[in-house]
């Protein structure tokens, strides 16, 4: 089976503001092929800290993302959301969305084919990237 690699992100909305505009930019790049939603939770933290998680299913103001997700729900387990918990504030929700990136399907059958293995790799923070390329403009 040929599969690009896989990536979890967890976006919190503190104060549980999610309003849904998340949902176009996902929906993008689920029909632009960049990536494919392979499992998708939504988690709620409470003021005393209690967690709950639920699928989309779930809930009708979330009824915008079953058109995203895909045949491989369910990879999430209660270790994924534990973890999820232990970053998410109280007060507060989160999107944990695990995805293919299909942009990288064939460098990484290239990559195995090769013989080769990742080593390292890791996303680098906004911030970190937006001070970064501020500081070379100001040199």
């Amino acid at each position: 089976m040929s599969i690009g690699p896989v990536e979890y992100l967890i976006v919190g909305f503190p104060g549980n503001q999610f309003n849904g505009e998340i949902v176009p930019a996902l929906t993008d790049l689920v029909d632009s092929g960049t990536v494919r939603i392979v499992d998708l939770l939504f988690i709620t933290k409470d003021a005393d800290g209690n967690v709950d998680a639920f699928e989309y299913e779930d809930h009708p103001e979330l009824e915008p993302f079953g058109d995203l997700a895909q045949a491989l729900d369910g990879l999430l387990n209660d270790e994924d959301i534990e973890l999820a918990a232990e970053v998410l504030e109280p007060n507060s929700s989160a999107a944990f969305i695990v995805w293919e990136d299909l942009w990288a399907r064939d460098f990484a059958e290239a990559v195995r084919g090769s013989g080769g293995v990742v080593i390292a790799g890791e996303r680098i923070p906004h911030e970190i990237v937006v001070d970064a390329l501020a500081r070379l403009d100001n040199d």
